[in-house]
């Protein structure tokens, strides 16, 4: 499956009334992401991915959520995922060229 085809398809489930929906959406299951790797260094102490697939498992379905808040996002604003990605990889190629990458800033 494309990029693009994932968000046609996961549109297909949308419903919901306002268009602030998947913006707020967005910032709850990254918090969700956020969670699971918080309470995973409170009762580990440290973070060892290889070894904890529940872990791994948890977080990737949380990543499908924010996956899911993001096509939601493109979607409403007539973007194609395809060009979002297109257009962060030539923004990182220019910052690394540049020797900015590290810097803060969003014009950097």
């Amino acid at each position: 499956m494309t990029i693009n085809e994932y968000q046609k398809l996961a549109h297909s489930f949308a419903k919901y009334g306002d268009e602030l929906y998947p913006v707020l959406g967005l910032a709850e299951e990254a918090g969700e992401v956020a969670g699971k790797v918080a309470k995973h260094l409170r009762a580990k102490g440290k973070l060892n991915w290889d070894s904890d697939p529940e872990l791994t498992k948890a977080i990737s379905k949380e990543l499908g959520d924010v996956l899911w808040m993001v096509a939601e996002i493109a979607t409403v604003y007539g973007l194609e995922l395809e060009d979002v990605m297109e257009e962060n990889i030539a923004k990182l190629t220019d910052r690394r060229t540049r020797g900015v990458i590290n810097g803060s800033g969003d014009n950097r």
